[in-house]
């Protein structure tokens, strides 16, 4: 069963239209299957301030979806986390590594978010989520994924700190040219797979985000990505940055972008 957790507490962003990104494709994905969901967090205005304020003030939404991916994830069921930034991962990769310590992930992102405190020009705490999962500074919200177990997919905008990092912990890059559902499974092997979405991995014009970037993968490439993935292996999907324009110009056609990339998880579990 696809089990909706849609983050609604402020958790970094940058930009009013993250949060109801993800509370609008929860409404979409509850029309089209049925799905049920569950929101975590009160909404809060955005703010354009440093990682050191906006992590404590993070700290209780990012508390309570680590607590209910871990019960969705006991529960045997499929999380799909709807959420308005990227800096949610904070809570829920330390529980896919804590309840799959032999799990893939991932990380299909536009940038490599593999900073540190020490290393970031902009302070953005997006910026430094797979870093922290991977151990590399301490979030306060827990870490263990093993940095040769992430796999950054579609990766372009890469700070020269940053991709030296990356290196060297062995941190896997798969270049948007190269998203190819082989490619992907090769780097997967016969793992388990934790999926995280941020829509700036897209060509711009697709689906509005936050920090997007040119040469980005197209819809088709991430369609073909889940159509590869065995069900039986896949352990639950996670998307954000959706920004939603204030005209809502565009909206439509963005969800259903984003519906029809993961349709195939969807349309198994609702066969079922």
């Amino acid at each position: 069963m696809i089990d909706i957790i849609v983050s609604q507490g402020r958790v970094a962003d940058r930009k009013a239209g993250m949060i109801e990104g993800a509370s609008l494709t929860a409404r979409e994905l509850e029309r089209r299957y049925g799905f049920g969901s569950r929101s975590v967090g009160t909404p809060s205005p955005p703010a354009d301030d440093d990682w050191s304020d906006s992590l404590p003030q993070a700290g209780q939404t990012l508390r309570e979806l680590g607590r209910a991916v871990a019960r969705s994830v006991r529960g045997e069921n499929l999380p799909l986390v709807l959420a308005n930034t990227c800096s949610a991962s904070l809570a829920t990769l330390p529980v896919v590594a804590r309840e799959h310590p032999d799990a893939v992930v991932l990380y299909i992102d536009g940038h490599g978010d593999f900073n540190t405190p020490e290393t970031t020009d902009t302070g953005y705490l997006g910026g430094m989520v797979l870093s922290a999962a991977c151990g590399l500074w301490d979030s306060g919200h827990g870490a263990g994924l093993r940095p040769e177990q992430a796999v950054l997919v579609g990766a372009r905008d890469i700070d020269e700190t940053e991709g030296e990092l990356l290196s060297k912990w062995g941190v896997r890059v798969i270049p948007p040219a190269e998203v190819t559902p082989q490619n992907v499974m090769a780097a997967v092997g016969a793992s388990p797979v934790w999926v995280h979405i941020d829509w700036d991995v897209l060509e711009p014009g697709f689906v509005p985000a936050d920090y997007e970037v040119p040469g980005g993968v197209l819809p088709e490439q991430l369609r073909a990505v889940f159509e590869a993935i065995p069900a039986d292996r896949l352990l639950g999907i996670e998307l954000a940055e959706f920004d939603t324009p204030p005209d809502g110009e565009g909206v439509e056609a963005a969800v259903s972008v984003i519906l029809d990339i993961i349709a195939p998880v969807c349309e198994a579990a609702r066969a079922r």
